[in-house]
This record gives C-alpha cells, structure tokens and sequence, in this order.
C-alpha cells in the first residue's frame, strides 16, 4: 500500500461537482480580478472567523508584509517571533527592514508566551503569534503582554483555519491576522492566496488599497503599493470550501484521535495540544530522536512523511546576517532536529490509517 504525505486530490474528490461548476461560472462571466467572487468570500470569511473585514491577498506571505507595514513597522523596528516559526513568518518582519527577536518554542512547539517579555526592548514594536500546526499560541498571556507594554499584536492563522482559542477563533485577537489558502492548508485554494482580516477600518482600507498597486481609484496612486490580489477563480473555489471546513476540520480530528489512541511505540511522541485550544491538525507532528530512521523505515514501506521545518530561521542562510549560530536557540533546533509529519489529509481511508499506525507500531531502533 502506498500512501502519500498529503495527498490533495482526495479533498478534491470530495465535491468536485461543485468545485468544477464554480470554476465554469467564473470563467463564463469573463470578470477575473476583484470581482463579485472576491467580494463575497471576503465577507464570508470574516463572518466565519469573527472579524469585521477580510481583504483578500496572493499569499499568505504578502499578507504578512502588508500587516507589519500596514501598523508602521519599518527600519530598525523589533518583532518577537518563535524561533521554531516556518521562515515566511520571518520574512514578512525583515521585507519590511523590522529585525526579527527570536524567543524559544515551548513544550506545545508554539511560541512560550512566558519568554516574550524577556525579549522585549524600547526597539520592540510588536508580537508575531504564529499558531503552528492547527493549534493556537496562549493568546491570553500574549494579548496581556502586548496591552501591559503598548505593542501591537499580529496573528499568523496559515495553519489554523477554524483554531479556537478559549472558544474564541484564532485569528480574532490581534490587531491584524493573517491567513493563507495555500493548497495544503485546511482551507486550501487550487493555488496560491491569502487574506488579511482586523476589526479596524482603516487597516482594512490600507490593505486594499496597497495590494492594488497603491490606488483606491484606478490610475490615482496614493502610495507605492503591491500587485497581491486574490483572483476570482481561487475566490470562488474558496467560498466552496468554506462551507464544508468545519466538516473537513472534524474529519482530521477523527483520524488525530486514531493516531493519539493508537500509536503505541514509545520512541515516538505525538505533539501535545494546550489546555484552552481546539486543534484542527494542519499538520500530524511527532517527535523522535530516530527521525531519520524512521523515515527510511516508513520510506521501504511506501509511506510518505515531511519534516516541517528541517532548518530554523535563526540558521538558515537567509538570516546568517543576523549573526547566530548553533546552539543559540537549542530548544527550536532540537525540535527541528526530532520533528516529523505523518500523512494527514482528508479522505485518507481507515484501511490507510490502519496500515500507518501498524507500521509505525512496528518499527524499533536497534
């Protein structure tokens, strides 16, 4: 049996009929940028996620971007953000010539809210929360934080598309959020997109304004802005997926649950979920010091698997400017050094499941 990392095709499958008739209509009504299907998703996301706005963007990467200048964040200005963070997090704070103040992951592989203020300096501007792997940062800690020290506070939801914290969805709390539609994410468009959503009016105009070239009105450029727009046809592909993300949300939690119960090899550790947040399992994370091992073990016996992240920011050649080295941040490295995803994706079969965790249940490290 052979079984994939992620295997996108399946969720495809689920309402392909829908998927195809929104993909005809927008392309029969020959408007394909910023048009009635943009529009209308962005609407029914905020409505979803409980903010006043949502403006759709290219990419989750350039909603980043867009925050961070959207609140002023410029040169010399400092962003604390988790050491373990998928490196776009980064980028959206040092594009805008912010420097990026790494603080450790805790026991959750989320940022440790009880960390951040020993990094804060009279630079500090701002916190990235950055909700990795389905499950949400404490955000109460980090909201009080930022209110006690008057920063601002910015959400990555790239992984947490219906995460609630304290029964609250992620994404609701910060000043701006931001979110992408990149194919693997729970809400997943056919392509690349993103969003910006905040209660706050005047971000929420900054924002359109800036991913339409800088203008409000066509051909009146008022600063010098981006090309990121969400196009009609990812628009429309999302507002069908949205209506089934919660139904594709509980589907993953069933399968975690499989995995949670049933994985009995005690070289494995399934990653822990925090007291007050739901967990909509973006991705199955597990550590383990034979990472490599059983990756080959898994490999012989056809079962794909990813590392999310191999490298952390701090050691990446990207940051080597920054000028930190192995050992700086042990905590992120060893958990880059041990963590794992085990395929997880909607409609993988039980007999799927089932052969996963017989698999990883027999597998032992001489």
């Amino acid at each position: 049996m052979k079984i994939l990392a992620n295997n996108l095709k399946r969720q495809y499958d689920l309402h392909a009929e829908e998927y195809e008739a929104k993909a005809l209509e927008v392309l029969r009504s020959g408007w394909y940028v910023l048009g009635k299907e943009v529009s209308s998703f962005e609407q029914e996301f905020a409505d979803y996620i409980g903010t006043k706005y949502a403006v759709g963007v290219a990419s989750g990467l350039d909603a980043l971007i867009m925050a961070f200048r959207i609140l002023g964040i410029g040169k010399g200005d400092e962003v604390i953000v988790s050491a373990n963070a998928y490196i776009a997090c980064v980028m959206g704070i040092s594009i805008n010539g912010a420097v990026p103040v790494f603080v450790e992951p805790d026991e959750y592989d989320n940022i440790d809210a009880e960390k951040i203020e020993f990094a804060i300096t009279d630079r500090t501007k701002a916190i990235l929360a950055v909700h990795l792997y389905g499950q949400s940062c404490d955000l109460t800690k980090i909201m009080e934080i930022a209110a006690r020290h008057h920063l601002k506070v910015v959400e990555d939801c790239a992984q947490s598309h219906g995460t609630k914290w304290q029964g609250k969805h992620c994404g609701t709390f910060g000043d701006i959020s931001c979110f992408s539609f990149y194919p693997t994410k729970n809400l997943g468009a056919f392509g690349d997109g993103g969003a910006i959503l905040t209660d706050h009016q005047e971000y929420a105009d900054a924002a359109r304004m800036i991913r339409n070239y800088g203008s409000r009105v066509h051909y009146q450029n008022e600063v010098i802005g981006m090309n990121s727009r969400l196009d009609e046809i990812q628009a429309g592909l999302l507002r069908v997926k949205l209506k089934y993300l919660d139904q594709l949300n509980e589907e993953r939690c069933r399968i975690a649950e499989r995995y949670n119960t049933e994985i009995a090899n005690p070289v494995i550790v399934p990653l822990k979920t925090r007291p007050g947040s739901s967990n909509i399992w973006h991705q199955y994370e597990i550590h383990t010091p034979f990472r490599d091992e059983l990756m080959a073990y898994l490999k012989e016996n056809e079962i794909g698997t990813i590392i999310h992240y191999p490298i952390p920011p701090h050691l990446s050649k990207a940051y080597q400017y920054l000028g930190f080295h192995r050992g700086d941040f042990p905590i992120a490295e060893e958990k880059a050094d041990t963590i794992l995803s085990l395929p997880m994706y909607n409609g993988m079969t039980e007999e799927e499941q089932t052969y996963i965790i017989r698999t990883l249940n027999a597998f032992h490290q001489e």
